[in-house]
């Protein structure tokens, strides 16, 4: 079981040292979510930099609203990101459910699934250095990884778990305790089956925590209200927030129980005693 961290938005100074010391740890991978209208990171940019100033451990986004994307400017984005760090970027994708983040990027908030399903065979060929379409050659970088980043779809839709049959290599569900999470799991792997996709697909699951004194935890859950604003389920969200070791590991060993390959601990606070405290559990 893989165990991976989620890295905080509220201030992005930290995040090369939060980083750096994650690299040093048991962490499998480092993860960062996308909003547009939102005053979070840019993520394929913050990743970017925290390639440089770690070696070993993953990059991640959790997840990518790739409908906002220019599509060929997303290909060449991700292929430079994959080779910057060596073959260590893992593309979590999906359509998103903000409207603001549509009409900031000028898309219809309707048919941003229609457009992550034209964009995905976009991105397929030119990660594989096919000509990107008629009268357009190919986008470089070649990325480090043949035929490009590893996929991962997020969503609780059918068509989100359908995606991950037809283009993904796994799938990245959040937010969801474990007895809910099983379904989408078998889903996935029914899928799969379904477009006799070979081997298995990679399922990640996504919990929030949060540990230390009640300020800090307080503090996560305001962010995490914050964020979670625009759904009407802000609330539900922040008060599934978990902020012991006991509640954390018990979750860890629940995901395990239901074939997750890898657990991301994902941190609202970003006190950077954080990675420390949730490295003991990881370890």
């Amino acid at each position: 079981m893989k165990i991976g961290l989620g890295l905080p938005i509220d201030d992005p100074a930290l995040l090369l040292s939060w980083a750096r010391r994650a690299d040093t740890g048991p962490f499998s991978t480092l993860g960062l979510l996308d909003r547009l209208v939102f005053d979070n990171p840019e993520p394929l940019i913050t990743l970017a930099a925290l390639a440089g100033a770690t070696s070993r451990i993953r990059l991640q986004t959790e997840v990518l609203i790739a409908p906002v994307h220019n599509t060929a400017m997303l290909a060449k984005q991700t292929a430079t990101l994959d080779r910057l760090s060596g073959g260590r970027f893992t593309l979590g994708i999906g359509v998103g459910g903000r409207e603001d983040d549509c009409l900031a990027a000028g898309i219809d908030m309707h048919r941003r699934g229609r457009r992550l399903d034209e964009q995905m065979p976009l991105l397929r060929r030119t990660w594989s250095g096919e000509p990107y379409g008629e009268g357009v050659g190919s986008i470089g970088p070649v990325p480090a990884t043949s035929g490009g980043p590893e996929v991962l779809f997020g969503g609780f839709a059918p068509a989100a778990i359908e995606r991950v049959g037809r283009f993904g290599d796994g799938f990245l569900g959040a937010a969801l305790p474990p007895q809910f999470m099983a379904g989408l799991f078998r889903d996935v792997e029914a899928v799969w089956e379904k477009y006799d996709r070979p081997g298995r697909p990679r399922l990640v699951a996504q919990v929030n925590v949060a540990l230390g004194p009640e300020s800090t935890v307080e503090q996560a859950r305001h962010n995490i209200r914050d964020y979670y604003d625009f759904s009407g389920r802000a609330d539900h969200v922040a008060n599934g927030l978990l902020t012991t070791p006991e509640g954390i590991r018990e979750a860890v060993r629940a995901f395990q129980d239901i074939g997750a390959d890898e657990v991301m601990l994902y941190c609202w606070s970003s006190d950077i005693d954080q990675v420390g405290l949730l490295a003991g559990l990881a370890g």
